[in-house]
């Protein structure tokens, strides 16, 4: 385990990978920075860091590892003042969900045999060192992103934490990293948003389209509530990927189109039985259809017993489950645990019950 570990910035993750160094490796020195002094004293009250550190300097020589936990637009910054004081074999990560921008400032800096890329896929609408947990990524896919000299020792040392933390680490190109989640998870937030914002645009004075959303409609664009803050940030370090496949997604819709105007019905029966077959080899029990989902989400310490604890509670008191599985991906809903119901009253019943136990508890 690394001796010394610091955090420029200690907010949800930063604060909970820290939490879980801690709880693992109690003689571990971790150091911290972050502009809320207030926060970093806290921390240090609950023992989760040993030194509070008033900006970038001198004491960061004596670590073995750094995170860099501030959003993705600061860490450039900081990554040139952390530079002088990296001593021999240190290693300096970061936690952002772009890494495209950071490699290329990382090779700019000649730091590539200090860096390596991560990306734990966790989080929660709420923010801040004062929501961080110790279990917070337990299996949660952690991406490394190694340089092309990063030693297999030093990504080893990484993945080790990721282990700590009770994620699953998993290695990639950092080009290859960006281009995925701009498929999986930014193109869908520009679709899912600017179909709301077409919804919106076509109704008429009297709202019929608002009144009678539901079902299909509202479970595709869920997501469109998420903070424009962050998506904008995000959108805006990952432009080319999302770009391109905006275009290819353009280029597709306009075949769609052309087959509806010619009423080619096996092009359109084609497209909706292939979008089927995928779909239902992602998910566990797909149905091919968007169907209303009875579901919520829960958070829970991974530890033997604790699926079977929430199950035993709901069915004595004669509650179905239709699924219940952990989110290895949980950047767009916070809770690890999702419980699936057959039916709403079920859902609501169960709510209310693990509510009483003092679970806390996410509706989607």
């Amino acid at each position: 385990m690394e001796s010394t570990v610091a955090f420029i910035g200690l907010g949800l993750i930063g604060g909970s990978i820290a939490r879980r160094i801690k709880l693992a490796s109690p003689d571990t020195v971790i150091m911290a920075y972050m502009r809320t002094r207030s926060k970093l004293e806290q921390a240090k009250a609950d023992g989760v860091i040993d030194v509070i550190l008033d900006g970038v300097g001198e004491e960061l020589s004596q670590c073995d590892m750094i995170f860099l936990c501030t959003p993705v637009e600061y860490n450039e910054q900081y990554l040139a003042s952390i530079r002088p004081y990296l001593k021999q074999g240190a290693i300096v990560t970061d936690v952002g969900s772009t890494k495209t921008a950071i490699h290329e400032a990382v090779r700019r800096l000649n730091m590539e045999s200090y860096f390596i890329g991560g990306h734990p896929m966790a989080g929660s609408e709420k923010t801040g060192y004062e929501n961080s947990t110790d279990y917070l990524l337990e299996n949660a896919y952690y991406v490394i992103t190694p340089t092309v000299v990063s030693t297999e020792e030093n990504i080893e040392r990484l993945r080790q934490i990721a282990l700590i933390a009770g994620a699953i680490p998993l290695r990639l190109d950092y080009q290859q990293h960006d281009y995925a989640v701009a498929a999986i998870s930014h193109l869908p937030h520009i679709i899912a948003s600017s179909l709301v914002n077409l919804v919106h645009s076509e109704d008429g004075d009297d709202g019929v389209m608002k009144q009678i959303a539901a079902g299909g409609f509202k479970d595709i664009t869920r997501i469109a509530s998420s903070s424009p803050i962050m998506w904008e940030q995000i959108c805006m370090t990952n432009t080319e990927n999302i770009s391109c496949l905006l275009e290819n997604y353009i280029q597709m819709l306009q075949q769609i189109k052309q087959d509806l105007k010619s009423r080619d019905s096996q092009a359109i029966y084609q497209m909706f039985d292939e979008s089927r077959l995928y779909r239902n080899s992602i998910s566990s029990k797909g149905s091919g259809v968007i169907r209303k989902e009875y579901s919520f989400c829960v958070d829970v310490v991974d530890e033997p017993g604790a699926i079977s604890t929430i199950a035993v509670i709901l069915s004595a008191k004669g509650i179905s489950i239709k699924n219940i599985g952990i989110k290895n991906n949980r950047e767009e809903e916070p809770g690890v645990l999702k419980i699936i119901f057959y039916e709403e009253t079920a859902m609501n019943q169960a709510w209310e019950l693990l509510k009483k136990h003092n679970y806390i508890l996410y509706a989607r």
